[in-house]
């Protein structure tokens, strides 16, 4: 009898121990952990614990997707078994979307969808590169609303071009229906680069002017040798994105651009994989962060393997430049940036379209190749992240796999290990597939594990939303113009100086001519006479008034999209430039010949004994290139490319080698070239 009250008294005391322990554990399991911003518009908020949370599902409750305080597995795990298969089938799919009234196009027409987020009908698009019907109707822009509610979309690439408050607003306007959902599950909305200078601003590659801070082209970054102000460039634009709900990139190019013909050299950091790799390196790092964060910019490595080795510089959006080639047998020299781009911890890579010939893979275009994707990109280099298809290997071009369905070409890119099918809007055929029984379910729940992980580390399920007021002055402000304006300096290279014309000496008269030829004007002769004169020489309006000829030539292929499969000629006099002008003014004048090379340009045309003074750009601005000329700035900059001394040296070129590499007498100057006064 005695036991039973010092047995009672025992649980007594075991009891108020461990309830005090409990209380204690209670109290601190959420020390050190700070409420974030939420970003709300509908849904109701959940407090819990002394905390609020978003009530997405608008159940009432906490679900462990909602409540920010767990990992991101446990958030992806209850989120993804909440999901329906059609919600699924939505998720994979990356469109084109537009605003109303915003210059830039998707790819197939300028399909717009206004910033009021109205319907837009399916549409029937026409194959933009092949030139032929697609083999079934597809939707390439989708219509907001009924892309977010009915289709399940929630990865959208904006092509427009307009003021940083107006992708803003539109930007919460999309998240704004997106968090309307079922499930409530944000948007991520990617874009094409908007902070260089190009001159090829085709759909899909760039995007030219824009009201964001601007920097040199990809080229010209690389061309600085500066590897602190590229972190510092990548720095810049991801905040500026972040400003106005961009939240990933389609860039960047980690291609070489070892082919000089091939469309797509000016994306590229040139055709050095050493310099390619750092320069990934640190635009990823810049972008993204040590890892993914509420201000990052998440990036899609890409043309994974290298779209560089293109044969005869044809370019594989097209059926007949599908063919990718190694005879220099440099296939790993190629893959030397994408290693750079996983260790620094990209987010997602693209395949590109293209077919390899000649190598120990399957003929079959990149997004269907198991033997790249999963066997050399997941297997031998290590990467955990997304695979992003480039737009359209599914419905325009299936290179490779023309003869299959539609629902065996999803079936044949999904085993190769695709996440993300980019170019179309409609989930039906990938339904299909599915339902079919050509792909498991289990399968599909892989990619939406990636997909969902990325939004999650983003932020963005806690708080997609922007200030929209703020954004104009934000973005493109004069401080980050300040930095951009010396790498657009930076990006100079000063390759010949024999006259010893430079720098500029003061009061010498100067007949400033940038020879473009652009849309809308018949004359190619922009005569640059500046309103205010900050380089102490004097500006006249003629060549015959000059003492110092000062020639920019922006010689421009058409663009890659204006391709009709011909032969591709990198000659200035195959490239908008008139030789015969520029010989004539060589002949009577001083000359300083300023040539913007978005691809190695062959310049043997001009070369004739007196082209003595020659820079090169790489997208950069009049006052830059003054600058340099007057002196003001002293050219530091170093080629990232070599430049063919002939034609022959270009036909006779191995694609997937670099001119560095190629035989003795191949360029006129060579990749690192660069002298300074």
């Amino acid at each position: 009898m005695k036991t039973k009250p010092v047995f009672f008294k025992h649980l007594k005391r075991y009891l108020f121990f461990s309830g005090s322990l409990l209380l204690l554990f209670s109290c601190n399991k959420n020390a050190g952990i700070s409420q974030p911003e939420l970003g709300v518009k509908s849904v109701e908020l959940i407090s819990a614990d002394g905390f609020q949370f978003k009530d997405l599902n608008k159940n009432g409750e906490l679900d462990k997707y909602e409540d920010w305080r767990l990992t991101t597995d446990e958030r992806v795990a209850d989120l993804l078994q909440q999901m329906t298969l059609e919600e699924k089938a939505g998720f994979m799919l990356i469109s084109t979307i537009n605003m109303g009234g915003a210059s830039g196009g998707g790819f197939g027409g300028n399909r717009n969808v206004t910033s009021d987020l109205s319907e837009e009908d399916n549409i029937n698009e026409t194959n933009f590169f092949t030139r032929q019907p697609l083999p079934v109707p597809t939707l390439s822009v989708s219509g907001t609303t009924k892309g977010i509610l009915e289709r399940n979309l929630r990865h959208f690439i904006l092509r427009a071009n307009t003021k940083a408050s107006t992708i803003a607003q539109w930007a919460n306007n999309v998240q704004e229906v997106a968090e309307s959902s079922r499930l409530g599950i944000p948007v991520l909305i990617t874009s094409n680069p908007r902070n260089h200078i190009t001159i090829d601003n085709s759909p899909g590659l760039s995007l030219g002017e824009t009201g964001f801070s601007k920097w040199p082209g990809e080229l010209g970054l690389a061309a600085m040798r500066d590897f602190e102000l590229t972190r510092e460039f990548a720095e810049t634009a991801a905040k500026e994105w972040c400003a106005v709900g961009i939240r990933k990139g389609y860039m960047y190019m980690a291609d070489l651009a070892t082919e000089p013909r091939w469309g797509r050299t000016e994306g590229t950091f040139g055709e050095d994989a050493d310099l390619a790799a750092n320069m990934i390196r640190e635009v990823v790092l810049g972008f993204q962060g040590d890892e993914l964060g509420p201000h990052s910019v998440a990036l899609t490595t890409k043309h994974f393997p290298g779209g560089g080795p293109q044969k005869d510089g044809q370019d594989a959006h097209f059926d007949w430049g599908k063919g990718q080639e190694y005879p220099g047998n440099m296939l790993d020299y190629h893959l030397k940036p994408f290693k750079a781009a996983i260790d620094a911890g990209t987010s997602a890579i693209m395949p590109y379209y293209a077919v390899p010939v000649g190598t120990e893979y399957d003929e079959v275009g990149f997004a269907f190749n198991k033997g790249v994707i999963t066997d050399l990109l997941r297997g031998e280099l290590g990467f955990q992240g997304i695979i992003n298809s480039d737009t359209g290997p599914i419905f325009m071009m299936p290179w490779g796999v023309e003869s299959l369905s539609v629902s065996e070409r999803y079936q044949k890119a999904l085993e190769a290990g695709v996440d993300l099918f980019s170019g179309v809007a409609d989930p039906t055929f990938l339904l299909e597939t599915i339902k079919e029984g050509l792909v498991s379910e289990d399968r599909i729940d892989e990619s939406i594990t990636r997909l969902l992980k990325e939004k999650f580390e983003l932020g963005i399920f806690e708080n997609p939303y922007v200030d929209v007021e703020a954004a104009d002055a934000f973005v493109g402000n004069a401080q980050f113009q300040e930095k951009a304006n010396l790498a657009l300096r930076k990006s100079i290279v000063l390759l010949r100086n024999e006259a010893d014309l430079l720098p500029a000496k003061a009061k010498t008269k100067v007949y400033f001519e940038k020879y473009v030829v652009s849309r809308g004007s018949d004359d190619p002769h922009v005569v640059i006479v500046p309103e205010e004169n900050n380089w102490e020489v004097e500006f006249v309006d003629s060549p015959e008034k000059a003492d110092l000829v000062v020639l920019w030539l922006i010689p421009g292929s058409g663009g890659l999209f204006g391709s009709g499969g011909g032969e591709i000629h990198n000659e200035l006099s195959k490239n908008n430039i008139d030789v015969n002008y520029v010989n004539h003014i060589q002949a009577q004048k001083p000359t300083v010949v300023a040539i913007n090379f978005s691809n190695p340009w062959v310049i043997s045309e001009i070369d004739n004994g007196n082209l003595n003074t020659v820079l090169a750009t790489f997208g950069t601005t009049t006052n830059a290139v003054l600058d340099v000329i007057s002196g003001q700035f002293n050219p530091t900059g170093k080629m990232p490319f070599s430049i063919p001394a002939s034609t022959e040296a270009v036909i006779n070129n191995l694609p997937d080698v670099p001119g560095a590499q190629e035989n003795e007498g191949y360029a006129v100057f060579n990749f690192n070239d660069g002298i300074s006064y």
